[in-house]
């Protein structure tokens, strides 16, 4: 390129200071461009068109806040994560076509044509923000962070609604943990936001501060009749003025029977019955279980015993008459006198 290279490069870099277009504010996005002037130009296009080159490079990126202005596809502005999204989409576009090593005027029509579609990409991606993400809240105040394609500013928007979030209806048995959540899903996406504030109202419209603080829940073990009543929970904003408000009535039903009823039974017409079963049916159970095991066992054991002794061998039976050994009685002869007739 001879002793013009470095003015060249000086002429180049100066097409790549950040100007409006949302894709080019971001920085990973100017390094990619110049990266392309620097390191890819110089051997795959001839010095005296990679400046004209460069300059129509830049003038289509910052087309892209050239879109249609409306309430559902680009308002002009987009949140840090959708300008990360489509820059990176751009980058990896940018690469694959450096990686590929075309030359002259295909790698042109390659390099524009990319352009063109990375602008319609980057147009799908604002419409998906408005739709998904801009002002997601359906009540209160939220303080969005958004860059503007028009100057590359970072600003925070306001989201204003009704800061009144409604009431909800809260039931509990007493000498059981009452808890209130006061979180919304937006609240961690929201900017300036500071504490977390419970209040008790009486009857009277006097309010008493119950917990202040990070946590976006009030928790109370074991209530009782003197807890229920009215709760407001206040989200506190660094503009000392409220982002969301909640309020919450809260009911505190009879303890909790240990006894359950079992399904009712009908045993006449009109007539329902209602079997109770009796506490602590488990150990119940138990008890039962072991003194049928026990039952059982000693009827086995008996009915065992008794086969034994029946059916054991047995000795004969010898007569005994006084001391020494056992005599068996013995029938004294007897003589037998025939007589003949005379």
């Amino acid at each position: 390129m001879g002793p013009q290279c470095p003015l060249l490069v000086v002429a180049l870099a100066s097409c790549l200071l950040p100007a409006p277009g949302c894709i080019i504010c971001e920085p990973s996005v100017v390094a990619g461009l110049k990266s392309l002037m620097t390191d890819y130009l110089p051997n795959h296009l001839p010095p005296e068109a990679q400046e004209s080159l460069m300059k129509r490079v830049e003038a289509a990126v910052r087309d892209f806040k050239e879109l249609p202005k409306d309430d559902e596809t680009y308002m002009g502005a987009v949140d840090e994560p959708t300008l990360q999204k489509a820059s990176w989409s751009f980058l990896m576009d940018l690469k694959r076509i450096m990686d590929t090593g075309v030359e002259g005027e295909l790698f042109i029509k390659e390099l524009f044509w990319m352009l063109h579609l990375q602008k319609e990409s980057f147009a799908q991606q604002s419409a998906h923000f408005l739709r998904e993400f801009y002002c997601p809240n359906k009540c209160g105040l939220m303080l969005q962070t958004l860059i503007w394609c028009n100057n590359c500013e970072k600003e925070v928007h306001a989201c204003r609604k009704s800061k009144d979030c409604g009431e909800r209806q809260v039931e509990v048995q007493q000498m059981e943990d009452m808890i209130l959540d006061c979180e919304l899903n937006w609240h961690r996406a929201s900017q300036g936001l500071t504490d977390y504030s419970f209040y008790r109202v009486w009857e009277n419209k006097t309010e008493t501060l119950v917990s202040k603080g990070k946590e976006p829940t009030l928790a109370k073990p074991m209530v009782g009749p003197e807890d229920a009543g009215t709760y407001r929970c206040e989200l506190g904003t660094v503009k000392k003025s409220p982002a969301t408000i909640i309020h919450f009535r809260v009911k505190v039903l009879p303890r909790r029977i240990q006894e359950e009823a079992l399904p009712q039974t009908t045993t006449a017409p009109g007539v329902i019955t209602t079997i109770h079963q009796p506490p602590y049916p488990d150990k119940m159970l138990k008890r039962h279980l072991i003194w049928l095991l026990i039952s059982g066992t000693a009827v086995v054991t008996a009915g065992t015993a008794t086969v034994i002794f029946f059916l054991r061998p047995r000795k004969p039976s010898r007569f005994r008459f006084g001391k020494g050994p056992a005599q068996h009685p013995q029938v004294p002869n007897q003589k037998i006198t025939v007589s003949k007739k005379q």
